[in-house]
C-alpha cells in the first residue's frame, strides 16, 4: 500500500465508521494481493502491425488475406453485415452473438483492387483491405464512410493477452453516437470514454465518461450514409472520439477520428451499413430481437425508496387510487429482503406478501421484486449454502471463493458464465414467483466491491467459466449482468411459459435487448439530470436496446415541484415511466409537490394512458425490427446536419415529436421539426418543416407534435381502442401500423396497416386487407383538418 492509498484509507474508515471503513480497507487489499499472485507482470511487450500482404485465398462471402504477420478474415453475410477478424479470429463464441451467426452472403465477391489491395463487392457496401492491412468501408457508389488504419498489438514477451489499438476515420461531418448509455449524450462529443460498467457511486449528470452499460457500439451519421460499428471484445478499454472539421487549416477536410485501446481480446468487427431503420435491423437480427415486454410493464410504475413494509405499498397504491391516478406496478428495492439476502423476504414488516400480491393483482397492479447479484456470505443462508453445494461462486486463482465488501457485510458471486450456474440461478426465481411477483428489476448487478482504494470490482484475476474455455475478469466483468439477465430471462421462461418475463437491468453488454430492458442507475437530481435522462434513454435505444427509462426527479438531492413536474411529463412518453417515493428519494408522488403539480401531473398520466395502444405497437414493431421506441431527430432524415445535433427533443415512434422543457423557468421552448408538415397535437396548428418554431410550454404540457398523414392507435375516452388520425397534407398519403396485443402471452398479433389519403373534401382512413382495403376495425378521429395557417 503506497502512501496516497494510506490517506484515502485513513478517510474512509473517518467517514464511513471504524467497522464498515475497516472492511473496505481489508477489501481493497485482499483485491490487490490476489491481482498480485494470480495475474503475472505483463513485462516487456513487443509491438507488432499486420506487415505486407502476401495471399489472399477466396472463401464463402469474402475470404482470408493473409500478411507477413498477421491475418485477416473478411466475410459478408446475407443480412448485408460485414465481419472481419484479425489473427484467426471468428465471429463465435459471442455473447453478443447468441448464434447461429448469418450465413455467408453468396453473391459476395473477393476480387483485387489497384494499388495491389483486394476487395469484397457486396450489395450494401464495399469492403477494401490496402496491402498493409488497413480497411475501409465504401457506399455501392464508391463513398468512404469509414477506414480503418492497419491495427497494433502489444504482446507480452512471456506470454499472455495483447493490448491492440484501432484507429479509425470517418467523414469530416459525421457525428457519433453510442457506446452503450452515456448521460453525456447521445452525441459523442470530443473526449474519451471506458468501457467498463461501473458499479453505483456518485448520481450521474451531463457530465462523466463511465456508465453502469457500456457497449463497443457506434453508430456514426454522415452525409454519405450511416454505418454502425461493433468491436466485439468484452475487455476493459476506452474510445477516444473526436469529430472532424470541415475545410480545417489550409481549406482541407479534418475526418472525424476514434482509437479504440484495448486491454485484450479478439480484434473481431462487425460493420452494417443502411439507414438507421436498416443497421439497426441487422444489429437486432445479428444479435437478437429486443424481449417484448408483458403489456402492465408500458404503464406507470412506483418505486418505494428504503427499507419500508407492507403499509407502506399499501399507503402507496391508496394515495394514487384516491386520487384516480394509474398505476401499474410497485417495485420493492433490496431493502424488502431479510437481511439483504437475495431471493428472501422481512418476514417481520411484509408477514402476507402473497396476499398482498394478490390483491393488487386483482386491482391490476403487479409487484416487482429488486434482484442483486450479490449473496451474503453468511453459513447458513438458503441461498449461500445452495450455491455452494453447487459450486456456483466465482474463485480466485487460488481456488478460494472470492469475498467482496458490501455495505452490510461480504458477499459473494455467481459465475453467470457458467451454464450450471445460470440453471440454478434461473430456478431460485420460483421462490419470487410463489411469493407473487410478477417482474423483476436487477439492481447492483456490476458486479462491484467496497473499496478503500482501487478499483470497486472483484479482482481482475477471479477465474471465471467463461462457457467452458475458461478466463478471468478481465473478460467477464462487462458480461456479469449480461449473463445474470439470461439467467433470469430462461428460468422465468422455464417456470411460468405462457407468461412474458420482465427483466429490468442496471447494467449490461451487447446483446442485452434479447432478455429485457435496462434503467440508467441513479442519476443526479437537478435539470441537467433531467437533461441526462433523456440522453441515456436514446442512447440505450441506439445500441439496440428499446425498452428503458429513469427514475422521475432523480437521486441523490431533492426535486423542486417544477423539476418533478418536467420529469414527469418527459417520463410519461418514455418506454419505462417510473416514479420513486419514500423517506431517500429524490422525486416522491405527484400529490407530495401540492395541488398544482398534482393537476397538472394528472394530464401527463391522462396522456400516456390514452398513448398506450401506440407504445404496445412500438413494443411489437421493435421486436421485429429492432427500431427504438425513442428515436433521435435525425432518424428518419440523418442528411438534415442540423438534426444530427439536436438532443433536446425526439421521435416516438415516426409519428410523433415530444420536446420536453429541460430548462427552469421556461413557458415556450424552440422546437426544430424535421422536414415535413407537423400539428401541435393540443392547439392542432399546421407546422412546415425542416424549420424551427418556438412552441408554447405552460407548466400543464410539454410541446408534442404530430406528423401529418399519421394513423395512431390511442385509448378512446370509453377505454376502448380508436384511431387518431392526422391530416396528410393534399395530395399526399398518410398511414400507420398498430399491432393489438390482447395480453402477456406469446401470441404473435397481426400488424394492421392503415391508409389515410384525402377524398374530395374530407379525410378517408382505410384498412389495407389482403383482398384490397377494408373499415377500420375501430373508431376513427381525424385531426388537423382546421389547424390555422401553415408556417414556413
Amino acid at each position: 500500500m503506497d502512501g496516497r492509498d494510506l490517506v484515502r484509507s485513513m478517510k474512509v474508515v473517518a467517514s464511513a465508521g471504524a467497522a464498515q471503513g475497516l472492511r473496505t480497507v481489508r477489501a481493497a487489499w485482499r483485491r490487490r494481493r490476489a491481482d498480485a499472485v494470480g495475474l503475472p507482470p505483463r513485462g516487456a511487450e513487443r509491438a507488432r502491425v499486420p506487415g505486407s500482404m502476401r495471399e489472399v485465398e477466396p472463401g464463402p462471402g469474402g475470404g482470408v488475406v493473409r500478411f507477413s504477420r498477421s491475418e485477416l478474415s473478411i466475410r459478408v453475410a446475407v443480412n448485408g453485415s460485414v465481419f472481419w477478424g484479425w489473427d484467426g479470429a471468428g465471429p463465435e463464441p459471442s455473447y453478443a452473438v447468441p448464434g447461429p451467426c448469418p450465413e455467408p452472403d453468396p453473391r459476395a465477391v473477393l476480387e483485387p483492387d489497384k494499388d495491389g489491395g483486394w476487395r469484397v463487392v457486396a450489395e450494401r457496401a464495399t469492403v477494401i483491405v490496402s496491402r498493409l492491412g488497413a480497411i475501409e468501408i465504401r457506399t455501392p457508389g464508391g463513398v468512404v464512410l469509414r477506414r480503418e488504419l492497419p491495427p497494433r498489438w502489444w504482446e507480452p514477451v512471456g506470454g499472455g493477452p495483447a493490448r491492440w489499438t484501432q484507429r479509425s476515420e470517418v467523414a469530416a461531418d459525421a457525428r457519433f453516437f453510442g457506446l452503450g448509455a452515456r448521460a453525456a449524450g447521445p452525441r459523442l462529443r470530443d473526449g474519451t470514454y471506458r468501457l467498463w460498467n461501473a458499479g453505483p457511486g456518485r448520481p450521474s449528470a451531463r457530465g462523466g465518461a463511465t456508465s453502469s452499460l457500456t457497449m463497443p457500439v457506434q453508430l456514426v451519421v454522415a452525409d454519405a450514409g450511416t454505418h454502425l460499428v461493433f468491436h466485439d471484445s468484452a475487455w476493459d478499454g476506452t474510445v477516444r472520439v473526436r469529430e472532424g472539421q470541415e475545410g480545417a487549416g489550409s481549406g482541407h477536410d479534418r475526418p472525424g477520428q476514434s482509437v479504440l485501446r484495448m486491454d485484450g481480446g479478439p480484434l473481431r468487427c462487425w460493420v452494417s451499413v443502411g439507414t438507421p431503420a436498416r443497421v439497426l435491423l441487422a444489429w437486432a437480427s445479428l444479435t437478437g430481437a429486443p424481449a417484448l415486454p408483458p403489456a402492465w410493464a408500458l404503464g406507470h410504475h412506483h418505486a418505494l425508496s428504503g427499507s419500508g413494509d407492507e403499509q407502506e405499498v399499501r399507503r402507496a397504491v391508496a394515495g394514487h387510487q384516491e386520487r384516480d391516478l394509474p398505476l401499474d406496478a410497485v417495485h420493492l428495492g433490496v431493502g424488502h429482503l431479510d437481511a439483504h439476502e437475495v431471493f428472501t423476504i422481512d418476514e417481520e414488516r411484509y408477514p402476507k406478501l402473497p396476499v398482498l400480491a394478490e390483491e393488487l393483482r386483482r386491482d391490476g397492479i403487479r409487484l416487482v421484486s429488486a434482484v442483486a447479484s450479490s449473496v451474503p456470505a453468511v453459513p447458513g443462508g438458503a441461498v449461500y449454502e445452495s450455491g455452494t453445494g453447487e459450486d456456483v461462486f466465482v474463485r480466485d486463482a487460488s481456488g478460494a471463493v472470492v469475498r467482496s465488501a458490501a455495505p452490510h457485510g461480504d458477499v459473494v458471486f455467481p459465475d453467470f458464465t457458467h451454464p450450471r450456474t445460470r440453471t440454478w440461478w434461473g430456478g431460485l426465481y420460483e421462490e419470487r414467483l410463489g411469493r407473487g411477483f410478477a417482474g423483476f428489476w436487477h439492481d447492483l448487478d456490476e458486479p462491484t466491491s467496497l473499496a478503500a482504494f482501487g478499483e470497486s470490482a472483484l479482482p481482475r484475476s477471479a477465474r471465471h467459466s467463461m462457457e467452458g474455455r475458461g478466463g478471468d475478469h478481465r473478460e467477464a466483468h462487462n458480461v456479469h449482468a449480461l449473463c445474470m439477465a439470461r439467467a433470469g430471462y430462461e428460468g422465468l421462461r422455464a417456470l411460468a411459459p405462457g407468461e412474458r418475463p420482465f427483466v429490468l437491468s442496471r447494467s449490461g453488454w451487447a446483446g442485452m435487448q434479447r432478455y429485457g430492458g435496462a434503467w440508467s442507475g441513479a442519476v443526479a437530481t437537478g435539470w441537467p439530470g433531467l437533461r441526462a435522462s433523456l440522453a441515456l434513454v436514446m442512447g440505450f435505444g441506439l445500441c439496440g436496446v428499446p425498452y428503458s427509462g429513469t427514475y422521475v426527479g432523480g437521486a441523490g438531492g431533492s426535486a423542486s415541484p417544477e423539476l418533478y413536474l418536467r420529469w414527469l411529463q418527459l417520463a410519461a412518453h418514455l418506454p419505462l415511466f417510473r416514479t420513486y417515493g419514500g423517506p431517500r428519494a429524490a422525486g416522491g408522488a405527484p400529490w407530495e409537490f401540492g395541488d398544482e403539480v398534482l393537476e397538472h401531473a394528472r394530464v401527463a398520466f391522462a396522456e400516456r394512458r390514452r398513448l398506450l395502444p401506440y407504445f404496445v405497437t412500438l413494443a411489437h414493431l421493435a421486436r421485429r425490427t429492432g427500431a427504438p421506441y425513442v428515436r433521435p431527430l435525425w432518424w428518419s432524415s440523418p442528411e438534415e446536419r442540423a438534426l444530427r445535433d439536436c438532443e433536446d427533443a425526439f421521435l416516438l415512434g415516426d409519428r410523433l415529436l415530444v420536446a420536453p422543457v429541460l430548462d427552469p423557468g421556461a413557458d415556450r421552448r424552440a422546437v426544430r421539426l424535421p422536414r415535413g408538415r407537423w400539428y401541435d397535437v393540443v392547439t392542432e396548428r399546421a407546422y412546415e418543416g425542416p424549420a424551427q418554431v418556438l412552441a408554447d410550454a405552460p407548466p400543464e404540457r410539454i410541446p408534442v407534435f404530430a406528423r401529418a398523414g399519421a394513423v395512431i392507435p390511442v385509448r378512446g375516452e370509453d377505454g376502448r381502442p380508436a384511431l387518431e388520425a392526422w391530416a396528410p397534407a393534399r395530395g399526399r398519403v398518410g398511414g400507420g401500423l398498430v399491432v393489438p396485443d390482447g395480453g402477456d402471452g406469446w401470441a404473435e398479433p397481426e400488424i394492421e396497416r392503415y391508409v389515410s389519403r384525402w377524398e374530395g373534401r374530407r379525410v378517408v382512413v382505410e384498412r389495407e386487407d389482403e383482398g384490397g382495403v377494408a373499415e377500420p376495425s375501430c373508431p376513427v378521429r381525424v385531426r388537423g383538418l382546421a389547424g390555422g395557417a401553415v408556417q414556413t
